[in-house]
């Protein structure tokens, strides 16, 4: 059986080096998903970044089909895989919490997905990973050993800034803003 398993990072470089172990150990560059807000992209028009995975993200596996998409509420962001495909039919489509409702669909329960589509509007990323039962933790390991945030902490710390869920229709935030 298949599980979905996603950590968030406090920034993309972190996020991008877990893609490329996460490959170097095997994994398929299909079963894997990046969506972080990336310092050297800028917050620029998501038009603009269209093809930029070579520059970006590496020339080869999923980092090499890295593009900018731009979510409401986020902003930019530098996203590949099958879960920016999913957030960007959502945003294309007009569909309610585009990037919320691509954490729900990969089975993340409802403050699950709202935590990691907040910490990618406050400029963190995420990596989330389909895995088989027998690379779970192989997958675990490697998403741990790049030590990502503690969600119960962030959204502890989230809740007393008066965070209650990801708002969609928020402005992103820029740079110079506390973020994650």
């Amino acid at each position: 059986m298949t599980r979905t398993i996603t950590r968030s990072y406090g920034d993309y470089e972190t996020a991008r080096s877990v893609v490329e172990r996460l490959e170097e150990s095997g994994i398929s560059s299909s079963n894997i998903s990046i969506v972080g807000r990336d310092a050297k992209t800028g917050e620029t028009n998501a038009e603009e970044g269209a093809g930029i995975g070579a520059g970006v993200g590496g020339a080869a596996g999923l980092l090499a089909g890295l593009g900018l998409l731009a979510i409401p509420g986020i902003g930019p962001v530098v996203a590949a895989g099958w879960l920016a495909s999913t957030a960007a039919g959502a945003v294309a489509g007009a569909a309610a919490g585009g990037l919320v409702g691509s954490f729900i669909k990969e089975g993340h329960d409802e403050d699950e997905a709202h935590y990691y589509a907040e910490t990618v509007r406050r400029g963190g990323s995420v990596v989330s990973v389909r895995a088989e039962a027998d690379q779970v933790l192989n997958v675990e390991a490697i998403l741990d050993g790049a030590t990502p945030l503690d969600r119960a902490e962030r959204t502890a710390q989230y809740r007393q800034e008066g965070w209650t869920r990801f708002d969609e229709n928020a402005d992103p935030y820029t740079r110079g803003q506390v973020g994650i």
